[in-house]
């Protein structure tokens, strides 16, 4: 397609209530590798539906996450504070870093997230999810327990929650913060109201953590903070903070909330599981792709014009934005063949872009893969013949198209 057709191109807009997200992605895909998309209040972004395309602009220097350098939309004021989206780019963090600064600031929080810290890990989510399951068992007969809320909900932020050293009591309002924050149906004055409460919870748990300092990812950035003025400003403490909960919490909520629901709406894939055909690794690994937990990923830029007339048919002109669309990537045919957009765990391969690539690959994916395959085999383990408490196609998505995930995943419980 010529690239000045396919820039003159009516942008498509998302649905913000994420109602059918892999349908959406089947349309973007049929548009284009890269199409324009209208995000909330008009704002437009390139999509970019294809695996290998992503891939390459993922290691591209010509590609940023800092709005402050390179979105004239950002640093002109036109998007502010009420935009829906702002928090996901104002932050000041190793998510919207660019260049050095990005080394900086992934530098200082890596240690806590490597895939042998993670592993350590192991006995206190084990019991975690041991005792999750424990209260699900005392569900009376025939009565429905919503796993969403029960156990995709209660595992990760139990384990983000204690990794940062937050005390229990203020657990539910910072999820319900996080919540609003993946929402992109928000109102203004619910996007603006949340930022607030979230920033106050942050605040308030840095204030704890400088008075009576403890074994917990929280104190030690604090101590990087203080000891030599070197390591995260204020706001970057803060913002990386939010960081962690936020990625750290409702990316495995997705991850276990969608692949519960595909074993218990697809009997072939879970008697595969049943007798041994494929593994826990699989079936993670095949939800990962084929459901992406972060379906689109806001917000990239163009340091420079990027010409990708020969790949995708357009011309990605100097400080316009980008958005990974993941999910239209890990089903995009010319990777998986023609099934792409099925749950197959019997696959080859089931290489992602779930993650991200590259210098920006998420710090956090061996911990979420590492409560996935313990906390799934616990939970099937305990109630083998779990089943859905209704027909799949009444479940409703979370309001986002962000978040890839339902409201509620009702079930009744055997044993």
């Amino acid at each position: 397609m010529d690239a000045q057709i396919q820039q003159e191109m009516t942008p498509y807009p998302l649905d913000p209530t994420g109602a059918d997200l892999a349908r959406e992605a089947d349309k973007l895909r049929a548009r284009g590798a890269a199409t324009l998309v209208a995000l909330p209040d008009g704002v437009t972004a390139w999509s970019i539906t294809s695996a290998p395309l992503m891939k390459e602009l993922l290691t591209d220097p010509r590609v940023s996450k800092d709005p402050r350098q390179h979105w004239p939309r950002f640093t002109s004021g036109e998007v502010g504070p009420e935009w829906p989206l702002f928090i996901w780019i104002a932050v000041q963090n190793m998510f919207t870093a660019y260049g050095g600064e990005h080394t900086r600031l992934r530098r200082l929080v890596a240690p806590a997230f490597t895939a042998r810290r993670s592993r350590a890990l192991t006995p206190r989510i084990e019991a975690i999810a041991t005792a999750l399951v424990d209260d699900l068992a005392a569900t009376p007969a025939g009565t429905v327990a919503d796993l969403r809320e029960g156990f995709a909900y209660s595992l990760p932020i139990q384990v983000i929650c204690e990794l940062m050293g937050l005390p229990a009591e203020h657990r539910p309002g910072m999820r319900a913060a996080v919540d609003v924050i993946f929402s992109t149906s928000n109102t203004p004055e619910e996007a603006v109201a949340s930022g607030e409460r979230m920033y106050a919870m942050l605040a308030d748990l840095v204030a704890r953590k400088r008075a009576t300092p403890g074994d917990d990812l929280t104190s030690d950035l604090i101590a990087q903070r203080d000891e030599d003025g070197s390591g995260l400003t204020e706001q970057e403490l803060l913002d990386t903070l939010l960081l962690v909960v936020s990625a750290g919490y409702d990316t495995t909520v997705n991850l276990l909330d969608q692949a519960i629901y595909t074993l218990l709406s697809r009997p072939d894939q879970r008697e595969l599981l049943r007798n041994g055909c494929v593994t826990w690794e699989d079936v993670i690994e095949e939800t990962l792709r084929a459901e992406a937990p972060v379906a689109h990923l806001p917000l990239r830029y163009a340091v420079s014009d990027i010409d990708l007339s020969e790949t995708a048919g357009v011309v990605i002109r100097q400080g316009e934005a980008i958005l990974l669309s993941f999910i239209a990537a890990n089903r995009d045919p010319a990777w998986h063949g023609e099934n792409a957009g099925e749950f197959d765990a019997t696959r080859k391969h089931h290489d992602h872009l779930a993650f991200g690539y590259g210098t920006h690959l998420c710090l956090g994916a061996p911990l979420a893969r590492l409560e996935a395959g313990i906390g799934l085999p616990i939970l099937f383990g305990r109630f083998p013949e779990i089943r859905l408490a209704c027909p799949p196609e009444e479940l409703e998505h979370v309001s986002s198209f962000i978040s890839n995930g339902h409201t509620r995943l009702p079930c009744l419980l055997t044993t």
